[in-house]
């Protein structure tokens, strides 16, 4: 158990190396180093690419007009600088696992790692809400007798074995999860160019071509203020890819995995983002694109594709497992990540002799079923009131990620530790742009009306862990005093 002064004011390194270390049941809390180069780069590039691009990105359209591309450039660009951030905390002392907590543990204090960690979890109960809704929702269109809630059981059995078994399990079902989605967006992309050179015609019965980026009110159609409002939106396509960093710590060679993940994934996932959403705004005016029918499906039917709307069912379902199944594997280190710093019960820290944190994802499926059970009897408005805290959540988590490689690199200048082998590029001039960015968009949620109650809901729950980690600190500090 931590004393108070460890709790006070960030540690110097090493401090939270030897206070995960200093139990004597250490060896029961190391995790296992299982994934390899291949499956790092599909769960980073997994996590990323989910149901938000498949039916999701019809709203940041509508908002920002083809403009929307410039939103996602510079979402991707500010992403970039995260996990640069994060590669290059992991990567100074692998030892120390990739729980993105211990970072701001060491470099921002106590009170700032345990709100991090927290605001992470509960940021990713939501998003586990979200995607086992609907992975029994679109099931239920094949099989509509069955009820919901079997499938809800089903889904939250199977990733919580699928976690418990060994960390390459999990690693090997993301890498073939992955590359159905992967594999969806580059026939959904290529399905377009086919219907673009081959004049097939539009899914609204328009004319098609590039004319469409600008005929249509021009670029950007409802101005600066569109562009900005769509970053709302934008960013959570990118939400998750925080994933990376809790899975170097278990990476069989993360000096190499880890750089090579880093410096590939953001290249593709806005190849995958852009080269999306650029042809279906090339098919189509960005007005007609609408959320009632996702583009994809329209597409396919455009190409001839049988049960187009199935195929669309198929990798819609598959990417809701695969964000179940990520979320329960980040949660699930968190938890384990937080246990060794005191943040958490001790208990959730103990691993399997495979080295899986077996408690940890556990607590995890006792926690999805009481989150589902919440949002069946919690008045709809009041839970999505609530459920908004993963709006907010995103994006300051990777604020919070942001701010402690800044601390760490202020510690490197001042010569009290080490510069690691993987420095960001561009520092401090690309770092500081991303925390302007992030920033921004933080106050555009204040701003914009419909995205406000995700800002007062998060900036609540903060203030509230914020609080609870103080009572906690206090409260230890009493029993030792």
């Amino acid at each position: 158990m931590s004393s108070s002064s460890e709790l006070d004011g960030p540690r110097p390194n090493g401090d939270v190396q030897q206070l995960a270390t200093s139990n004597p049941e250490h060896e029961k809390t190391a995790l296992s180093r299982g994934l390899t180069t291949r499956h790092i780069q599909f769960i980073a590039l997994g996590s990323a690419i989910g149901t938000g691009l498949f039916l999701g990105s019809a709203g940041a359209i509508q908002m920002a007009g083809p403009a929307v591309l410039l939103a996602y450039l510079a979402s991707g660009a500010a992403v970039y600088m995260v996990m640069r951030a994060l590669g290059e905390m992991s990567l100074r002392d692998p030892l120390k696992g990739g729980s993105f907590s211990r970072y701001a543990h060491e470099h921002l204090g106590s009170t700032v790692g345990f709100t991090m960690g927290w605001l992470f979890i509960l940021e990713m109960l939501v998003v586990a809400m979200a995607d086992v809704t609907a992975f029994a929702t679109y099931l239920g269109r094949w099989f509509p007798a069955v009820p919901a809630w079997a499938w809800i059981v089903l889904a939250i059995s199977l990733v919580t074995l699928l976690n418990m078994v060994h960390v390459k399990v999990f690693g090997e079902t993301e890498f073939w999860l992955s590359t159905i989605k992967v594999l969806a967006v580059i026939a959904m992309i290529v399905a377009g160019i086919f219907i673009l050179i081959f004049h097939l015609g539009s899914p609204t019965g328009a004319p098609t071509g590039v004319q469409n980026l600008w005929d249509h009110g021009g670029f950007a159609p409802n101005g600066i203020m569109g562009v900005l409002f769509s970053l709302t939106i934008v960013v959570f396509a990118f939400g998750g890819v925080e994933t990376l960093g809790l899975a170097s710590a278990e990476a069989k060679d993360p000096g190499k995995a880890v750089p090579r993940a880093i410096k590939t994934i953001p290249v593709r996932i806005l190849l995958f983002y852009i080269g999306a959403v650029g042809v279906m705004l090339c098919l189509a005016p960005w007005s007609d694109i609408t959320s009632e029918t996702s583009p994809f499906v329209q597409i396919f039917d455009l190409v001839g594709l049988p049960a187009a709307a199935d195929v669309l069912n198929f990798i819609v379902v598959t990417a809701a497992f695969s964000g179940l199944n990520g979320v329960t594997f980040s949660i699930g280190r968190m938890l384990h990540g937080l246990a060794e710093l005191g943040d958490a019960p001790r208990r959730l820290a103990h691993t399997s002799g495979r080295g899986t944190p077996v408690a940890a994802i556990l607590m995890v499926a006792v926690a999805l079923g009481v989150v589902l059970v919440l949002g069946l009897i919690i008045p709809e408005g009041v839970f999505m009131m609530v459920a908004s805290i993963a709006s907010f959540a995103t994006v300051f988590v990777w604020l919070l990620i942001l701010a402690s490689h800044i601390a760490m690199k202020r510690r490197i200048a001042r010569g009290e530790i080490e510069q690691g082998p993987f420095p960001v590029p561009m520092w401090p001039f690309a770092s500081w742009a991303a925390v302007l960015f992030i920033v921004g968009v933080i106050v555009l949620l204040g701003i914009d009306e419909p995205s406000r109650p995700a800002l007062i809901v998060g900036a609540v729950t903060t203030a509230l862990l914020v609080v609870i980690e103080r009572l906690v600190r206090h409260r230890r500090a009493s029993h030792q005093g």
